[in-house]
């Protein structure tokens, strides 16, 4: 989903939420709606394959789930928490548990499955 400024009449694309060490509790753990975290790195071509993808979901999804970036080399420590070992991995939080997660450039499909048992209409 994206939406048109009224002024200039311009496609507004929603991008994912960039996730920190100091945001990651708020944001993800305490949650009061499904999460889904990439969890990734500048360096990483498949990383960088699966970004339009999480974007993508970050706008069809506003309001019903969280689309999340973490940067595992500005957050290692969320990283190692984890128990990430291999990028890109995506994991999707729910009541503040990891629910689901894959490894690897994966479909959207794949992805949406991840969580929309979890949507609370």
């Amino acid at each position: 989903m994206s939406f048109k400024n009224q002024e200039n009449k311009e496609e507004v694309k929603i991008m994912a939420l960039a996730l920190t060490t100091e945001n990651f509790e708020q944001e993800v753990v305490q949650s009061d709606m499904p999460v889904l975290v990439d969890f990734w790195a500048q360096w990483c071509g498949p990383c960088r394959v699966l970004t339009p993808l999480i974007d993508d979901l970050a706008n069809e999804y506003k309001g019903k789930v969280k689309v999340c970036k973490l940067n595992i080399d500005d957050a290692p420590e969320v990283a190692t928490r984890y128990g990430v070992m291999s990028i890109p991995t995506v994991m999707v939080f729910n009541d503040g548990k990891v629910a689901g997660e894959t490894v690897g450039v994966v479909s959207k499909e794949k992805l949406v499955s991840m969580f929309s048992s979890l949507i609370k209409e």
